[in-house]
């Protein structure tokens, strides 16, 4: 039988510390998801589930989005994958009677983990004005007081919708359309705090906001380099491929602060050798680069190659560079000028190492840089990111087999929601195929990212938050900003699978929503509905939960956003008109009072003799709700006939099907940028400067974590177990800087504003545990570190927190 939830938090004073593995996986992996499925699950219902993970006729996993080979496994999932499962497809409940006893004061004393593990949530609940506890209220009831709000606003703008990775294809695109019928483009999203800024590097130099590789480039590659990654933990699954590549004779090149077990050996627990003969050796090369160096890194990679082709040629492809790349002379000459002796400053890699590394990717025969968050959360990350390509552009490694860029997402379909429209930056010709689609005008300026929604929170600017999915008040940065920031909102709305700190800081008044999740079965009318995600490498295929709901209660996300459309916009009349030529909707539901803004959103504004009834633009998007709630089969039609690449998507999905979006680089080398050409980019050299006694601190993830959800106490590959609030310090700094291991400190931020004032922030007790980290730098568990990270230090072009560098001090508690 599963047990019951925890009744106390985590007791950090009862951490343990112990070596850190050099081996990830294995047996240990087995038992351990084991372990957590059968607490969450119980033993029939986890091996009902489990099997159902990542099949065909099966659902997606909900943690990462690691694709699938076509063959699969029988048990397609990793150790972190059967948790995440486990974490939703729980026996625990959260319903009406949970609330009544606990009042929102006594959950908000709860850490992250407590509150995730008491279960599903089963019914809909508001928490009133000056309340003390959430009550139970109907669906009809809920979506009105949303609906009326979202109707009443004065400004568009004054609603923010946030999106979690874990939103399915058809739920993301009706939620979008939601949002720009309302008048805004304020679709804040996890990716801008992840991956954004690989978005702005890659679309910038080669024309896509995505990777270029599939997952048989990734097993026919002659060199790999996983930078700023730790696919041990994040992705798992990631670790099989990377064994098949090695098998097949490739070379890997890990980069990282940290000497993460996954880089160095892989215990494959679906193999004789992973399970009795001690697995596979990883990394060939471990570059243990100081945090935010990975610049210098591949300027030093792209320095070596010219020279080596100076001296010796055939190094480059000038074939290729000719025929499809801009801007060689100019990357050339900065290279040229660039100095050894700074790049070895700033990586902390001798130069004969630098030029060791220079040398493998010569003599490769074909390239993949992979990376995640190491690289995409500094200040500098996108000028790094240009470089990574700019290093696989001197040899061609774009476009051919088992070569080109792979940045690796985390949610399972945290790319594909950004492909359907959850973007708050629309391309017009999305928003022009959207107007035509729903006969409306869409519009057209641009909204919120996370960190500007958060600052129209602080500053008293936002009536109404919805998030759909996701824990945003844990995930985001600067902790008291956006707790203070959320407590100024009028209504905060969360759709949500399991109760998380986002539903215990709210506004001044809150509603929680219980959705399905990917694992539940969802049935509209009778009919068993599937959806569809879109993996890290563009790959779309169908998801369909098989569990019954944990209540009967339950809506799934289309369909709350489907009877939102209805209550704000109004059902489709077949007998009323639609848009005329210019995208002026005449038929349709106004939204209320206060509709000044919406044509400087690019709204056409309707003649009216009366200005009053200027503020009442009937522009809305025109669809039967109801229908599209009832099978989202409808939904794919639209997405079909509204983004380029979905042809014929329902029957692509049939049977298990895979497909790929078209992705030029990959499939034609071509580039969609200003000149049609991959670009060649001069970027100046940076790197974190740590001022004398400081750290330079990045947030991380434990091994019993996915994002915001704490699966369990223990970091075991990192030998931490039992606790979170520890900071991971080189032994030569803790000495230098006057400490002792174990000793509690606080963790003190530093970071000088436009004003020029230095700010502080602080994140109390943490255990100081001695850690083989590159001098100066640090790394500590988020969120409990997301306190420390400052709203306004974001990385330049993408605007992403920079998780992965922030000044610290350690400070003696008084």
């Amino acid at each position: 039988m599963a047990r019951k939830p925890p009744t106390a938090d985590i007791d950090e004073a009862r951490v343990r510390v112990s070596r850190p593995k050099k081996v990830a996986v294995g047996v240990p992996a087995v038992l351990h998801a084991l372990q957590i499925a059968h607490e969450q699950m119980g033993v029939t219902r986890s091996v009902q589930t489990l099997m159902q993970v990542n099949q065909k006729d099966g659902f997606d996993c909900p943690g990462c989005a690691w694709p699938e080979e076509d063959k699969r496994h029988r048990a397609e999932f990793c150790e972190n994958g059967a948790k995440a499962v486990a974490e939703e497809a729980t026996v625990r409940r959260v319903g009406p009677e949970f609330f009544a006893t606990h009042s929102v004061e006594d959950l908000r004393a709860h850490d992250e983990w407590w509150l995730g593990q008491q279960g599903r949530l089963t019914h809909p609940m508001v928490l009133d004005d000056g309340a003390t506890h959430y009550r139970a209220i109907s669906w009809d009831d809920a979506l009105r007081l949303v609906a009326d709000e979202l109707r009443t606003l004065d400004d568009p703008d004054e609603a923010v919708f946030y999106t979690s990775g874990r939103t399915s294809n058809e739920a993301a695109f009706l939620y979008q359309l939601l949002v720009r019928g309302i008048g805004t483009n304020n679709l804040p999203d996890c990716s801008n705090m992840c991956h954004e800024s690989s978005g702005s590097a890659l679309t910038e130099t080669i024309g896509i906001g995505k990777g270029t590789v599939s997952i048989e480039d990734i097993h026919a590659a002659d060199l790999l380099i996983v930078a700023g990654q730790n696919p041990g933990t994040n992705h798992p699954r990631m670790l099989s491929a990377l064994e098949k590549a090695k098998q097949r004779g490739a070379r890997i090149i890990a980069v990282n602060p940290l000497p993460e077990a996954g880089l160095m050996r892989f215990e494959n627990p679906q193999t004789i050798r992973g399970v009795a003969f001690g697995g596979t050796r990883m990394a060939d090369r471990f570059v243990q680069i100081r945090s935010g160096g990975d610049q210098a890194l591949f300027q030093a990679i792209g320095k070596h190659l010219l020279e080596a082709e100076s001296a010796d040629g055939g190094v480059l492809d000038h074939e290729f560079i000719a025929a499809h790349t801009s801007g060689f002379a100019a990357y050339a000459q900065a290279m040229a000028d660039a100095s050894w002796p700074e790049l070895v400053k700033a990586s902390g890699i001798p130069e004969k190492t630098l030029r060791a590394i220079g040398e493998e990717v010569r003599t490769s025969s074909s390239t993949i840089v992979c990376w995640a968050m190491g690289l995409t959360q500094h200040k500098h990350s996108v000028p790094t990111l240009r470089d990574v390509v700019n290093v696989l552009l001197l040899q061609g490694s774009i476009g051919r087999p088992g070569a080109g860029v792979c940045p690796v997402r985390g949610h399972s379909n945290v790319q594909g929601d950004r492909t359907v429209g959850i973007y708050e930056k629309p391309a017009e010709e999305f928003l022009a195929a959207l107007d035509r689609e729903f006969s409306f005008r869409a519009p057209r300026a641009h909204g919120f990212d996370t960190v500007e929604a958060i600052r129209a929170m602080r500053d008293g600017r936002v009536r109404v938050f919805l998030g759909m999915g996701g824990n945003f008040v844990s995930a985001t940065p600067d902790t008291a900003v956006v707790e203070a920031g959320m407590a100024r909102v009028g209504l905060t709305v969360h759709v949500s699978t399991k109760l998380n700190r986002s539903h215990v800081v709210t506004g001044r008044r809150a509603l929680i929503l219980p959705t399905l999740g990917r694992t539940d079965r969802d049935r509209r009318d009778g009919a068993e509905q599937r959806v569809t995600v879109e993996d890290s490498m563009g790959a779309v295929h169908a998801s369909r939960g098989r569990l019954a709901p944990p209540s009967e209660d339950l809506l799934s996300e289309v369909a709350i956003v489907a009877r939102l459309c209805a209550l704000v916009f109004g059902e489709a009349d077949a007998a009323a008109p639609a848009s005329d030529a210019t995208g002026t909707a005449s038929a349709g539901i106004g939204l209320g009072a206060g509709d000044a803004g919406l044509p400087e959103h690019g709204a056409i504004e309707p003649e009216h003799p009366d200005p009053a009834a200027v503020r009442h633009p009937l522009n809305v998007p025109q669809a039967d709700w109801a229908a599209l709630e009832a099978d989202y089969a409808l939904i794919r039609g639209h997405i079909e006939r509204t983004i380029p690449g979905f042809e014929d998507f329902e029957g692509r999905i049939q049977k298990g099907r895979t497909f790929f979006l078209p992705n030029g680089p990959r499939d034609a080398r071509r580039f969609a940028t200003v000149d049609g050409k991959a670009r060649f980019t001069a970027n100046p050299l940076e790197y974190p400067r740590i001022p004398r006694g400081r750290l330079l601190l990045q947030t991380l993830r434990s091994h019993d974590q996915y994002n915001t959800t704490i699966y369990g106490k223990d970091d075991r590959y990192r030998g931490i177990r039992d606790g979170r609030r520890v900071v991971l310090v080189n032994g030569k700094d803790i000495r230098r800087l006057g400490f002792a291991e174990g000793e509690i400190v606080d963790l003190v931020s530093e970071w000088t504003g436009p004003s020029g004032s230095v700010q502080e922030r602080r994140a109390e007790e943490f255990r100081i545990v001695a850690y083989d980290t590159p001098p100066g730098n640090a790394a500590a568990y988020y969120p409990e570190t997301n306190v420390l990270v400052p709203l306004d230090s974001v990385a330049d072009v993408s605007g992403t927190p920079t998780s992965k560098a922030v000044i610290i001090r350690l400070e003696r508690r008084g």
